[in-house]
């Protein structure tokens, strides 16, 4: 079994192709999404569908959260916030109900999936060093769990202590907990602009970080087409 893990999608159809293709030439056996279908790229409904097309595991992350419901986002970044109205505007009720229902937390098979944290997922909490991390293994009970949310990849271990290894090829070692942040499809921020995803080899214990390029021309000027502000295709060049 080859597991492709993939989050951060952020309607960037472009990338999201390019990533399934790719995972396909890889021989992966099956797919998980870790949140954040739609928000700031121009193509929320067409991810959404190819989404639920899968039928894969999903959990929801916050702009699903956010496209789905009628609250205020006047507290949100500001570009973030315009991103998400239109988003709304495009999405079906069918759709934005679909979002609603995911779960914030799942097990599939032998490792976890959320968004954010395992502590407080529902908060929105960013990892961003081994001491955010520490908090989400007294929450962890497989030995993986797979993230998202800071569109950056990550992998934090705890055996007798809580460290950070190198995003690359990772070997599980059954008495270790990991940590692991997949990176962003459609929007990275590392300064790789490429998309981001990971394959979980189960029988090999192994952990593979791809990094993938897609038309981002095409992306950039549906953006911009749409009226969302242009920082959001400015942004997909340099990867952050």
């Amino acid at each position: 079994m080859r597991i492709a893990l993939f989050g951060d999608i952020h309607a960037n159809l472009e990338a999201l192709n390019a990533v399934l293709e790719d995972a396909a030439s890889q021989d992966c056996t099956d797919r998980v999404c870790l949140g954040d279908i739609v928000g700031y790229n121009a193509n929320p409904g067409e991810c959404l569908d190819l989404i639920r097309e899968m039928e894969c595991p999903v959990v929801k992350g916050n702009h699903d959260e956010d496209a789905s419901g009628d609250h205020c986002l006047e507290t949100m970044n500001p570009i973030a916030a315009t991103a998400l109205e239109w988003t709304r505007e495009q999405l079906s009720d069918e759709q934005r109900k679909w979002l609603r229902t995911l779960r914030m937390v799942r097990q599939v098979s032998a490792f976890t999936m959320v968004h954010s944290t395992l502590d407080q997922p529902q908060a929105w909490n960013y990892v961003t060093n081994k001491f955010d991390a520490m908090s989400n293994f007294s929450y962890q009970f497989t030995h993986v769990c797979f993230h998202g949310h800071t569109h950056v990849p990550r992998v934090f271990v705890k055996d007798n202590r809580v460290r950070e290894v190198a995003a690359e090829l990772v070997e599980v070692e059954e008495d270790f907990k990991y940590f692991i942040n997949v990176g962003s499809v459609g929007q990275p921020r590392d300064g790789d602009p490429r998309a981001c995803y990971a394959i979980y080899d189960v029988p090999r214990n192994l952990i593979i970080f791809r990094r993938v390029d897609y038309d981002r021309k095409t992306t950039q000027q549906k953006i911009l087409d749409a009226g969302l502000p242009p920082n959001l295709a400015e942004r997909l060049s340099d990867g952050r």
